[in-house]
């Protein structure tokens, strides 16, 4: 047993550093075929992007993000907690992305425990409402996933082909699931009413629903920032392409564990004449989206902070 735990705790390592070892290959590669070193050859990958362009790309696709999701946690609240202004929520949502810069599910965590003291509602039933958003984005993110390989099927390595199966599997269980919570299955009440699921016993299919509608525009606004973005790398698509690139790519990078490195290899994998190009790519596009959020988040930290732990009278 303590053998087989001991391999679980190794393997995303020895996958992240099996990544690392052919990113490296194939820059060391690229390199070699221009007939220059490591560090020059991806210095001059640097060298021919116009960042004025790239960052007027991603600040806004960031802010969109935050106030679409800040609004998914809203309604998510108003539907299963409580009525609150969406300029009460932003704040919230936007500091929280400093502590998604560890863990997103403990930033999820933070806004529970943040509501329960600043308005009164229970830790747990905002603990479900978030535990609901989480739920619904796996379902968000394997949705798209799914139409992306479908869109592209052949450009993807096989193993992403189990995507479709692994769609119509969950569907069966989202099923079983919502038919559980809604009480139709008669068993498990004990379970069922517990607080932690009391967002799922409110829930009809209407708001599952309506979180993946409300979440949508983020990735149609992610496939053109994207694309463009990618342009000046030096590199084409269309828009049409990248709606099934992009897709697969963030679920794979929201997927825990080794996976965001596997996530940077799809884009080589996908675009193999121009590795220095597509790893930078990669590699800038996630670390700029989350660094950049927490930014955001600290310019609320102070208005989170009073609201919180108010000045003594």
């Amino acid at each position: 047993m303590s053998r087989a735990r001991g391999w679980r705790r190794l393997l995303p390592w020895l996958v992240t550093l099996a990544c690392f070892a052919y990113l490296y290959g194939r820059l060391e590669g690229a390199a070699a075929l221009e007939g220059r070193r490591l560090g020059p050859y991806l210095a001059a990958v640097f060298e021919r992007i116009s960042w004025a362009h790239w960052l007027a790309l991603m600040v806004p696709y960031c802010v969109v993000f935050l106030l679409v999701d800040s609004l998914v946690v809203w309604r998510v609240l108003g539907w299963f907690n409580a009525r609150l202004r969406y300029a009460d929520v932003l704040p919230i949502r936007a500091s929280a992305y400093i502590l998604s810069l560890v863990n997103e599910q403990v930033s999820k965590g933070a806004i529970a425990l943040y509501l329960s003291r600043r308005d009164g509602i229970p830790a747990w039933e905002v603990a479900s409402s978030m535990l609901f958003i989480m739920f619904c984005e796996f379902y968000y993110l394997l949705g798209w996933a799914t139409l992306g390989v479908l869109l592209q099927w052949e450009r993807f390595p096989a193993v992403f082909h189990v995507l479709p199966w692994l769609a119509l599997a969950t569907a069966a269980f989202f099923a079983l699931f919502h038919l559980f919570f809604s009480g139709r299955l008669g068993w498990g009440g004990a379970v069922r009413e517990r607080p932690l699921f009391r967002a799922f016993r409110n829930a009809g299919v209407r708001h599952y629903a309506a979180t993946l509608a409300l979440r949508s525009p983020v990735m149609l606004a992610a496939v053109v920032v994207y694309a463009l973005a990618l342009r000046l790398f030096g590199v084409t698509v269309s828009f049409g392409e990248m709606l099934g690139y992009l897709p697969v790519i963030f679920f794979g990078a929201a997927t825990p564990g080794p996976m965001h490195s596997v996530a940077i290899v799809l884009w080589v994998l996908l675009f193999p004449e121009r590795p220095g190009e597509m790893i930078t790519f990669g590699f800038l596009q996630h670390n700029f989206f989350v660094v950049f959020n927490a930014a955001m988040g600290l310019l609320f930290l102070r208005r989170a902070s009073r609201e919180l732990f108010p000045p003594a009278a």
